[in-house]
């Protein structure tokens, strides 16, 4: 069956970046909406010619007033399925929706979860009214949270919407807290923690964590801590609440400035205050005698997930330009398990 192509035509306008992706994503017309990674991925197919010659190099020189094409194949149908499961919907208008994600949903289908997750949920609650993000009919991802982990997502329904969201991830604009449960207290107060590479407190009572994180050199479904390759990581976290007589674990709250694969529950480990429940990265600790009560004793030892909720989300939006905050309460779960640790009785 022949693929349907749209032209966009267009010249480099003065000043040219130097490489050919950051010029042709900066002249563009916006109508097209077409993100800068999109750019690159039809630069490598061969869709982009410059003054009549194919271009298959993003990082190639390109001229003031050089003639731009670029073919682009027609929104497809995505390939996965739309299924019937509910959403708890947050917000949602023709360019963009948020969503509260429940614990144990997968976010995009992926081998050993094909089906039942939130890209699946979210082609069937959308319908028709998806626009061709990335030339498929499907919901932009544009960041994500671990199954385990509850609260707030952005997903495009527009290309526009997602060009505008990605750029602002990208930029490291997007407005982000968690709440975690954690053991132990991070605490300035604390010397073991000013030992900890990477570990240091700003004003507040603020423990900032500076590393590099990279996949675990033995099990490739975790990350790790590394301080020479991998990615530039920073976690900033502070406390909430602390639990205990003496405290043994704390409410935090955490915000990233960089969103690397298991940041915070990687970082929280790393400075020795391990997320309650983590199976990963946690661990399940003994806590001492008489410090808690037997029922708070047994919720943090019974926890079967990461204490960890996106709580708040914040960015501008990528169309109309407006201010957009959101803030979703712990779940049932995570608020039990406050509960009890708010319990003294004995």
């Amino acid at each position: 069956m022949e693929t349907r192509q749209t032209e966009i035509v267009f010249a480099i306008s003065t000043a040219p970046p130097s490489r050919l992706d950051k010029a042709l994503a900066r002249d563009v017309p916006a109508e097209a909406s077409l993100s800068r990674t999109r750019l690159a991925r039809l630069i490598a197919s061969g869709a982009v010619t410059v003054d009549g010659a194919v271009m298959l190099d993003a990082k190639a020189r390109v001229e003031e007033g050089a003639n731009v094409v670029i073919r682009v194949e027609e929104a497809t149908d995505s390939h996965i399925g739309p299924e019937n499961i509910p959403l708890d919907v947050v917000y949602e208008d023709a360019d963009l929706i948020v969503v509260n994600k429940p614990a144990g949903m997968v976010v995009h289908p992926a081998p050993g979860s094909p089906s039942g997750t939130l890209v699946n949920a979210l082609l069937h609650h959308c319908g028709d009214d998806l626009s061709g993000v990335g030339g498929v009919k499907r919901p932009g991802i544009v960041h994500r949270i671990d199954k385990e982990t509850s609260g707030l997502l952005v997903v495009a329904k527009s290309d526009a919407a997602h060009r505008g969201l990605a750029e602002q991830f990208e930029a490291h604009k997007v407005e982000r807290y968690y709440r975690a449960v954690c053991y132990g207290v991070p605490d300035a107060n604390d010397p073991r923690l000013r030992g900890i590479k990477g570990a240091s407190f700003e004003p507040g009572n603020i423990l900032r964590l500076t590393t590099r994180l990279a996949r675990h050199k033995t099990d490739r479904q975790k990350q790790a801590v590394v301080f020479d390759g991998g990615r530039h990581a920073v976690t900033r976290a502070r406390i909430v609440e602390r639990f205990g007589t003496p405290p043994v674990v704390a409410l935090i709250e955490c915000w990233l400035e960089t969103g690397r694969t298991h940041q915070i529950r990687v970082h929280m480990a790393h400075a020795g205050h391990g997320l309650v429940g983590d199976p990963v990265y946690g661990g399940r600790r003994k806590l001492p005698q008489r410090c808690l009560t037997q029922q708070a004793q047994d919720a943090v030892r019974d926890f079967s997930r990461q204490a960890l909720h996106a709580a708040v989300l914040g960015f501008e939006h990528p169309v109309s330009g407006e201010g957009l905050r959101f803030e979703a309460p712990v779940p049932d779960d995570m608020g039990n398990l406050l509960k009890m640790l708010r319990n003294t009785d004995s």
